[in-house]
């Protein structure tokens, strides 16, 4: 429940998300991500200040400011890639970088289960820091002449919510979007209830790195072959693929009692993740005017966030209530409906 928790203060900042947009759209792409990244380095050190279980609330203030991160650094990239890769080439661009990241995955947790059952937190919000860091010196050596973004003088709310109604008005996002909340007011489960599957199998917390380790395999797989996939069926029929492969996945894990079953669906949890993902976010670069996109998906963010905000609480309670099968069986009805949705809109 507390593991829940955690992830429910990363989800809160998604809230306001348009308001971060505003000022992301403002801003060139390219100081953004260094700056950004700074920030995030040095956000993430209070950790090193955890002794106990009583310095909890030191946790979730960092997750909090984690969760702004996670909003500001994916829209400043978003407008980034528009500014660098032509159109034809986004999900290309967008399937490499979640390629890499899905790499860095199979030896990233593994990582950092040793280092913090070896040394402790510290080390591991240490190395954590010095990623950020790390990511700032490489974005600063881009060679690119950004052109500074140009506003255009509104009422303030206007400039806020302009995102969010490019979002409503675009009738292909705005479905994709509604299909994304059915699943999203779900999945967040998923965090607090890996420790009740690894429980029931008998496996330490630790063991959630071997899980996502597993979850890499079949994401790096996915990345590689989701443009493909966009371009043989669009970028939302793709979608649809990636959410039926969620739901099925989903489904075993609810319907199987065996570890490496489990494991097994995992595998195709992790091949769905990048196609519903890459695909969506190609689709919003390609739909969204270079002016709006910081704000566009920063909204994206909201719409997100608010029912996977309310998933993780909802998650972190119902762990404690329910066998971890009824609540994977729900996830997988839910998402289920998503891909009904898309099917018929």
């Amino acid at each position: 429940g507390a593991a829940g928790l955690t992830f429910f203060w990363m989800m809160i900042p998604a809230l306001f998300a348009p308001l971060y947009g505003m000022y992301i759209d403002r801003i060139k792409r390219k100081p953004l991500l260094v700056w950004g990244n700074v920030l995030s380095a040095v956000m993430v050190l209070p950790l090193l200040l955890v002794r106990d279980a009583g310095d909890v609330w030191v946790i979730y203030v960092v997750a909090f400011l984690y969760g702004i991160s996670f909003v500001v650094l994916p829209a400043g990239l978003n407008g980034l890639l528009k500014e660098m890769i032509p159109a034809d080439l986004l999900v290309e661009a967008n399937s490499s970088l979640q390629t890499t990241k899905e790499g860095f995955r199979l030896i990233g947790p593994l990582l950092g289960a040793a280092l913090f059952g070896l040394f402790g937190g510290g080390l591991v919000a240490l190395v954590d820091s010095l990623s950020f860091f790390a990511a700032a010196l490489v974005i600063a050596s881009i060679p690119l002449n950004e052109s500074r973004p140009q506003r255009v003088e509104q009422h303030w709310w206007h400039e806020m919510t302009g995102g969010i109604q490019h979002l409503a008005h675009e009738r292909v996002l705005r479905h994709t979007l509604v299909a994304f909340a059915l699943m999203l007011i779900v999945i967040g489960f998923t965090e607090a209830s890996i420790y009740a599957v690894l429980d029931f199998f008998g496996k330490p917390p630790t063991f959630a790195g071997v899980v996502v380790t597993v979850q890499g395999v079949g994401a790096i797989v996915g990345g590689v072959t989701t443009s493909r996939w966009v371009r043989r069926f669009g970028e939302a029929g793709t979608v649809t693929v990636g959410m039926a492969l969620l739901s099925l996945g989903l489904a075993v894990v609810a319907l199987t009692s065996s570890l490496w079953v489990t494991l097994a669906a995992v595998v195709v949890l992790g091949y769905g993740l990048p196609l519903t993902f890459i695909s969506f976010m190609t689709m919003l670069q390609r739909r969204t005017p270079q002016a709006l996109i910081g704000r566009a998906s920063a909204a994206v963010e909201t719409v997100m966030g608010a029912p996977q905000a309310i998933s993780l609480a909802v998650g972190a309670l119902l762990v404690t209530l329910l066998d971890y099968h009824v609540i994977f069986a729900i996830m997988a009805a839910f998402t289920g409906a998503a891909v009904l949705y898309l099917s018929i809109s």
